[in-house]
Formats: structure tokens, C-alpha cells, sequence
């Protein structure tokens, strides 16, 4: 428990050198801007415009966030509320759940997943579970506060359909056939819950590096706090908090499944020394045997771009290169 970055960092008035990322990595000490052309989604809209506005931002930017989603704002404020106030439990509760081990499915530990063999350390802490079918895992779900099962329980509900419903207008705009992101492809649900204490120096660190997801499709609430930066067109560009929205990303397999025509997005979260800022993640995932692949309706050369595999064997090499995503794809392309 004492690696756990909320349990130490309270009274830390300079970084451990562990915590320092090379010159190249760092965010610096000057502001990332908060960028104004970040699709905003209004899934309230046509039908028809709505597709299109999703396919476009899935193919030029790889994420959007979308308002008038239909989620009720009680529910995602609850569920913060809860979330905050388990990494505010005094350290003896948490300490239950705390775990190093890789195959743990309910764990709270802190930085990457690899914390003994890290050169360098991230600023945050982690809590996370898988949530479907959620009569499966809700009982491995932290029992304090006394209300989590219960608040988080409709939180994973409620954006799993929300990702489904956003999932089926990016088939419909690919044009697939209907059903195709059934259960295979989108049967595995985690949630993932980020904490980045207040930092001393954010300049210095980061609360993840630059990566991209391994999953179909990401569901972020960000809170009201800034940290989340998305790299395009050779530069870092800030997502804006906006109330209630929830931020997409595309995750590498559907990449893959689109043959390339949607992109996954690299993306890292900056950290601050005003306030600590935590963020409620949902990844829908292929479920491990699932064989992934380019679906053939969108191959309009004839010729695929990525060769078939086993979800679980790129997740386990993914695990290995997530700091690199271009090599992470580029294994799995198909080479002329």
C-alpha cells in the first residue's frame, strides 16, 4: 500500500526520481491549449447526420465526445461522487484490494501494470474491475463505500448500452451487416477508475504516457478537471471537460476491423498541482478466443490490411509494446 501514489504524495514537496520521464516525454512546464475542433457530438440529432458525424470523427480525429447521450447526469454524478470517495477511505480499507498480481480481476494498485520492473513510475492510482455480465463480478466489487456496488453497478450498465448504441452507428456507417458487433466482440467490460493526486512538479511527470487503447471502443468521463491530451498531427492537443459529455476513443481493433479507414487515437493524461483529478473509464473488449480481423465488406481492394488472431494473443502483446502503438499495429499488418 505505501506505493500507492494518494497515500504517499500528501506531504511530497519535490518528485522521486522514479516519477521523472526523459526530456522527450515530459509535458513541460507551458499549458497544452485546450482545443476548439474536437468533434462534439449531439446524439440527440437526425439519425443520418449522426452517423456521419461519427464516421467522420472515427476516421479524421479517432475520438469525439458526445452530449444529450441519454445517460442521466444523477447517475454519473453519483458515480464520481462514490469513486472519490473510495480513494479518500482511509488507507487500512483501501488496503484490501490493493494487489500486484497480474490475473487479479477486482485490484487497486498503482501506476502501470508492472510496478516492480518500471524504471519509471506514472502519477496515478488504479481501480479497476470487469462489469459484464455484472451478475458475474459485482460481488468481487469493493464493499465500501456501502453504496458502490449499487451506484457503480448502474453507471456500467447504462455506458455499456450507451458504447453498444455507438458501436451500431459506426456499423451502419461502414455499412456492416446488421449485428455484427454481437456478443463476441464486445463481451468483455471493464472499468477502469483513474486517480491523479494533486503533483508537485507536472511538469516532470505524467499520469499515463502516449498510448492507444487495445479495446473496440473507450468511454471516458473526465470529471470537470483538465489532464486528458490527444496527439494529432504531430502535436498534443487538450480535451476540454464538458459537463456531463462523455469522451469516445476507437481502440485498435476497430481499426482493424475497418481495415484501416477508422483510426485508433493516442492520447496520455497530464497531471496538475492545483487539485487531484479522477476519471471513470469503460473499455469494451472482443472476449479473449474471439477471432479478430478485417471485416470483409470494407475491404474494397479485395486485399486486407491486417492478418487474422486471437483477441487474447494481441492483448498479451499489446501489454508488451502499449508504449510504442504504431509498432503494436504494425506487427499485425499484412506485408505486401
Amino acid at each position: 500500500m505505501a506505493n500507492l501514489v494518494s497515500t504517499w504524495s500528501k506531504t511530497a514537496q519535490t518528485l522521486p526520481e522514479n516519477y521523472i520521464f526523459p526530456a522527450d516525454q515530459r509535458p513541460g512546464s507551458f499549458e497544452i491549449p485546450l482545443c476548439q475542433n474536437i468533434p462534439v457530438i449531439d446524439l440527440s440529432a437526425s439519425h443520418s447526420k449522426t452517423v456521419q458525424e461519427i464516421l467522420h470523427a472515427c476516421q479524421e480525429f479517432g475520438f469525439f465526445q458526445v452530449i444529450n447521450h441519454g445517460v442521466s447526469k444523477d447517475i454519473i454524478d453519483d458515480t464520481m461522487e462514490v469513486v472519490k470517495e473510495f480513494f479518500n477511505m482511509p488507507d487500512e480499507e483501501k488496503e484490501i484490494y490493493y494487489s500486484i498480481d497480474p490475473i487479479k480481476r477486482c485490484k487497486v494498485y498503482t501506476s502501470g501494470y508492472d510496478y516492480a520492473n518500471e524504471d519509471i513510475h506514472f502519477w496515478r492510482d488504479n481501480l479497476r474491475h470487469p462489469c459484464h455480465p455484472l451478475d458475474e463480478w459485482v460481488h468481487l466489487w469493493p464493499e465500501k463505500p456501502t453504496n458502490y456496488r449499487d451506484v457503480v453497478g448502474k453507471y456500467s450498465l447504462e455506458v455499456r448500452k450507451l458504447s453498444l448504441r455507438m458501436l451500431e452507428l459506426i456499423r451502419e456507417g461502414l455499412g456492416l451487416e446488421p449485428g455484427y458487433f454481437g456478443e463476441e466482440l464486445t463481451g468483455d467490460q471493464l472499468l477502469s477508475i483513474n486517480h491523479y493526486p494533486r503533483c508537485p512538479n507536472p511538469s516532470l511527470t505524467l499520469g499515463l504516457p502516449k498510448h492507444a487503447d487495445a479495446d473496440i471502443m473507450t468511454v471516458l468521463f473526465q470529471g470537470s478537471v483538465n489532464g486528458l491530451q490527444v496527439f494529432k498531427d504531430g502535436q498534443w492537443l487538450g480535451v476540454e471537460p464538458l459537463p456531463h459529455a462523455f469522451v469516445v476513443n476507437i481502440g485498435h481493433q476497430l481499426q482493424i476491423i475497418s481495415n484501416g479507414k477508422l483510426r485508433s487515437a493516442e492520447h496520455r493524461a497530464v497531471t496538475n498541482s492545483r487539485e487531484a483529478r479522477t476519471t471513470i473509464v469503460s473499455f469494451i473488449s472482443p472476449c479473449p478466443d474471439t477471432i479478430v480481423e478485417p471485416a470483409k465488406s470494407v475491404i474494397d481492394t479485395g486485399v486486407p490490411r491486417f492478418r487474422p488472431f486471437k483477441f487474447k494473443d494481441f492483448f498479451k502483446f499489446y501489454e508488451e509494446k502499449k508504449r510504442d502503438p504504431e509498432a503494436v499495429l504494425e506487427f499485425y499488418k499484412i506485408k505486401p
